[in-house]
């Protein structure tokens, strides 16, 4: 019997871009990233202002391409800043949309992504998604205790690159997803570990708000005594302590680069400098597994190495030279957002998984 065929747009909001795909089941067809002008997306007051100058540019794009949508079987956008909620597909509904246009958790690009989804499947009458967004929450209430009462542990971590990867790697093993129990370290400009227990996300570090590895640009853990006195110095300003903590750390603070591959270029030219800070960042994402592997008291089944800095082969040797002793560790460089939103819009449309409805999966997670 012949697979039906499903025709699935992915929206993908980026600051500065949108990235676009249209699939045919798993198959892409066609990719394209829009870049926008930085003064018309400065003209808008608020980034929820810009989901109709968005949309229409995305709907003249996929004319340009000879893309006709009314051969579209849904639409799925990236998820946004919304409530903490389990990993899956959610349909976008009316509680959805409200979260998304009054940034719920925060203001966004990605906000953008379900309410334009469900502008343009709504006029065509099919159904709209997101699939796993930053806010997915499936911790442990073990997990939650921070060691001060005031602060409670998050879960916000790449939460689409990893379970999509986490997915992929099953099926390489002829497993289910929750069938296993995998730590999965994503690497880009954040490095976040989580560890995946029978299909739930129940420990990670929150990689954007100083915990777990520095990464290219954000600083992770820091001793916090130090950042305290440094705080309330007089040298600094809230901001100043925040974008040196967020976007100003780790390589960036160090090496005035966020470019892995500059770095690998300092280091082969000799710079000793450049290969004990990159060594060190390798050092804490191999700590960070190994911490990971604890809460599944060595139980691992595969640790998966992923992200953009996957692609560094020394990088990725540094890691898994301190680790394979725990499990085998298995490789799957880049993102691949589009392919992963697909990929969950596919599950519903097949029945393979039930699609979830906002916020209602939302069970002890707080914010």
């Amino acid at each position: 019997m012949q697979e039906r065929e499903y025709r699935i747009l992915i929206i993908n909001p980026g600051s500065t871009s949108t990235k676009i795909g249209v699939f045919d089941n798993e198959i892409s067809i066609l990719e394209k990233t829009i870049r926008h002008e930085a003064e018309k997306i400065n003209s808008y007051p608020n980034i929820i202002d810009q989901y109709e100058f968005r949309k229409n540019t995305i709907l003249e794009t996929l004319d340009q391409e000879g893309i006709n949508i009314s051969k579209l079987s849904a639409v799925c956008g990236r998820g946004g800043l919304l409530r903490p909620i389990e990993g899956g597909t959610y349909a976008v509904n009316d509680k959805m949309l409200t979260d998304l246009r009054n940034g719920y958790s925060g203001q966004h690009a990605s906000n953008l992504g379900g309410i334009i989804a469900y502008e343009i499947a709504s006029g065509l009458n099919i159904p709209s998604y997101i699939v796993d967004p930053v806010v997915v929450d499936e911790l442990d209430p073990i997990a939650r205790i921070s060691g001060f009462p005031l602060i409670e542990r998050k879960s916000i971590f790449h939460a689409l690159n990893q379970k999509a990867v986490a997915r992929r790697v099953a099926n390489e093993l002829g497993k289910k997803y929750s069938e296993l129990n995998l730590i999965v370290t994503h690497m880009g400009g954040g490095i976040t570990v989580g560890v995946h227990k029978m299909g739930k996300v129940i420990d990670v570090n929150n990689g954007l708000h100083g915990d777990g590895p520095f990464s290219p640009e954000r600083a992770g853990t820091v001793p916090a005594g130090d950042l305290i006195s440094l705080s309330f110095s007089g040298e600094y300003y809230r901001e100043e302590i925040m974008k040196m903590l967020v976007g100003q750390g780790g390589l960036v603070g160090y090496l005035g680069t966020n470019n892995a591959v500059k770095v690998e270029e300092m280091i082969e030219a000799g710079n000793k400098e450049a290969k004990l800070v990159y060594d060190a960042m390798a050092y804490q994402v191999a700590k960070e597994i190994g911490s990971a592997s604890a809460v599944l008291s060595g139980k691992v089944d595969a640790i998966v190495l992923t992200g953009g800095l996957a692609y560094g082969k020394d990088f990725v040797q540094s890691i898994t030279n301190r680790v394979n002793w725990i499990a085998d560790c298995i490789i799957h460089p880049g993102e691949n957002e589009l392919q992963a939103l697909a990929e969950g819009a596919l599950r519903v449309l097949r029945g393979e998984e039930e699609v979830k409805i906002y916020p209602s999966s939302f069970k002890t997670a707080k914010i």
